[in-house]
């Protein structure tokens, strides 16, 4: 029997010697945190084990960066801290020994399920102990240096792109706050130009009436097939279940069916969620999800937007996990011009569309690291 290497599966083509085996007491200084209480107010950062809470006149670690670990609560999430800083006594820093680059140690501490290590029945703990006792691969400097400057980029990016997903998000919150008349009024804080007129006061049950899908029993669906059929668990997500193209084809022509680009609205669990109905061929869960069978007083587009900031009638402070056609077809709602609701609508839909994106590739950027540490470590 060939004996196995200690060599990780990709790496830089620069090196190929074995990586040796260490316990991390030898690799990082664990050091606790401390009550900070009695410290002034200064410039010195102190953290927790979800990040930055206030600055003090004292520093625990002055010249040393190093890697910060919840030793209790969150004991998941490990983040590098950069010297000057103070942490609490619920997080260590594990402060690298001298033939040890941080980033790469960094690197060692994202690959470890630190889950696994909890000490406790009750909020999850960490000892010193524990992690002291860790076993690990490491290789010489230069190659630590390489991979860690690596992730390091890669980290990077993945910030940026969290960064304007968050700002994008952020952007849409405050844009449909402010381009939808608040309660009382009757015209938007901000509106597209040419656009002057007060918006007028209607119901749902005045504009439409509530449709669903022709009721589909379990019987009648199997784990592959023709359609996917859509219930509230996978409802905007990938389907779990099927029915035949003959049942989709004699339902779809007897009853209710959506057309294109209506919004179908979640009836149960997180109420009020929505999909924009893109005209495949699918199927849906009746009464748990439905949607506003209307006239052209309201564009679909617009619908969906609405629907972000609809207070359903008959459910705000309720402990109901419900939306029965009622609440819907009572709620007030506030239109503008069908002119000014294609506006409104193919502005989010463009904003919607620019934050998908970012969301795919911080996505994609996040799977690609989860690989990198999978294989580019032994």
């Amino acid at each position: 029997m060939t004996e196995k290497k200690n060599r990780p599966e990709v790496r830089f083509k620069e090196f190929s010697d074995e990586w040796e085996q260490r316990k991390l007491e030898t690799v990082v200084d664990v050091c606790s945190g401390k009550d900070y209480k009695h410290l002034s107010e200064g410039d010195i950062p102190v953290y927790g084990t979800g990040g930055y809470m206030l600055s003090v006149d004292k520093a625990l670690s002055y010249d040393d960066d190093a890697i910060g670990i919840g030793r209790k609560g969150t004991i998941d999430k490990p983040y590098i801290l950069k010297a000057p800083f103070w942490t609490v006594d619920t997080l260590f820093y594990a402060v690298p020994r001298n033939d040890i680059d941080l980033n790469f140690a960094f690197d060692i501490f994202q690959n470890i399920d630190w889950r696994k290590k909890d000490e406790s029945t009750g909020v999850p703990s960490l000892s010193k102990t524990a992690i002291n006792e860790i076993e690990v691969l490491v290789p010489e400097y230069l190659e630590q240096q390489v991979i860690g400057t690596y992730f390091r980029n890669l980290d990077n990016l993945i910030t940026l792109h969290q960064r304007k997903y968050d700002k994008l998000v952020n952007i849409k919150k405050s844009c449909l706050e402010k381009m939808f008349p608040k309660k009382g009024e009757d015209k938007p804080e901000i509106r597209f130009k040419g656009f002057n007129d007060s918006w007028e006061q209607s119901k749902f049950g005045e504009l439409g009436s509530v449709a669903m899908c022709k009721r589909i029993f379990k019987e009648q669906t199997s784990e592959e097939g023709d359609v996917p059929f859509y219930k509230i668990g996978t409802f905007g997500a990938e389907p779990d279940a099927y029915i035949s193209r003959e049942l989709f084809e004699a339902y779809k022509s007897k009853y209710p069916y959506p057309d294109k680009g209506a919004i179908l609205i979640s009836a149960s669990g997180s109420i009020g969620r929505t999909v924009e109905f893109t005209g495949k061929d699918e199927y849906f869960q009746d009464s748990n999800i439905v949607w506003l069978k209307h006239d052209e007083r309201i564009d679909d587009t617009f619908l969906k937007y609405i629907y972000e900031v609809t207070v359903w009638s008959g459910i705000e402070g309720s402990t109901i996990k419900r939306l029965y056609n009622d609440n819907i077809l009572k709620t007030e709602v506030k239109l503008p011009s069908v002119e000014a609701q294609y506006q409104i609508g193919v502005y989010f839909k463009n904003l919607d569309n620019i934050i998908t994106l970012h969301q795919r590739q911080l996505e994609k950027l996040k799977n690609i690291k989860k690989s990198c540490l999978e294989k580019m470590f032994v």
